[in-house]
């Protein structure tokens, strides 16, 4: 049975799983308008959707990754979900690369390409590896690092509060979603997924 916390303007989690309901308490933290509006925030799937799916992630997790592949084909074949792919780069200098040079993308419109050729690696990651699959995407290294360098301030602000975000949920790692406003901190599968999606919307 998936854990599930309730997350809510004014009142932050709620923990939802029965064992725990005696010892659960409101705690302050993001409010939906931070962490689902964030102006810096770039948005892939339909911007205008009626559901927002979040996802805490790094491009060196394998879990991130693995999974990758059934969210976007749910993304795309719903039309109608805003998804969020918060950068949090837990695994070191090397992610944090990944997420500044994907990024950088947003200046001339290469985020989508960047972000998913680098979603579509495996493993662990070098500078050499990103490059390469950047690169063999059709997407300019050199174009990322300009963009970035351009709003270096405003995207390392973005990755800050996403990262204060996933502390203020108590994520212990990459992948944890927030799905409408339900919290799902761990990998989903494909059932999982699409019952999360359900039960945003019922």
């Amino acid at each position: 049975m998936l854990t599930r916390r309730f997350f809510t303007q004014g009142l932050g989690m709620l923990v939802a799983s029965p064992a725990l309901v005696s010892h659960a308490r409101a705690q302050s933290g993001p409010s939906i308008e931070d962490v689902l509006f964030d102006p810096d925030q770039p948005v892939l799937g339909n911007p205008d959707g009626d559901l927002s799916i979040v996802e805490y992630f790094d491009y060196q997790c394998p879990f991130c990754k693995r999974n990758h592949p059934d969210l976007m084909r749910a993304v795309e074949r719903d039309g109608n979900i805003r998804l969020l792919m918060k950068d949090w780069p837990i695994f070191g200098g090397t992610s944090t690369r990944a997420a500044q040079l994907a990024l950088g993308g947003l200046a001339d419109g290469s985020y989508a390409r960047a972000h998913a050729a680098l979603m579509a690696t495996h493993g662990r990651l070098s500078d050499h590896d990103i490059d390469t699959a950047l690169s063999d995407a059709g997407v300019s290294v050199d174009g990322l690092r300009a963009g970035y360098s351009a709003q270096r301030d405003r995207l390392d602000g973005l990755m800050v509060r996403n990262g204060r975000q996933a502390a203020a949920f108590g994520f212990s790692g990459t992948p944890a979603f927030i799905i409408g406003t339900v919290i799902y901190p761990g990998a989903l599968n494909t059932d999982d997924l699409a019952n999360a999606i359900r039960l945003a919307r019922s």
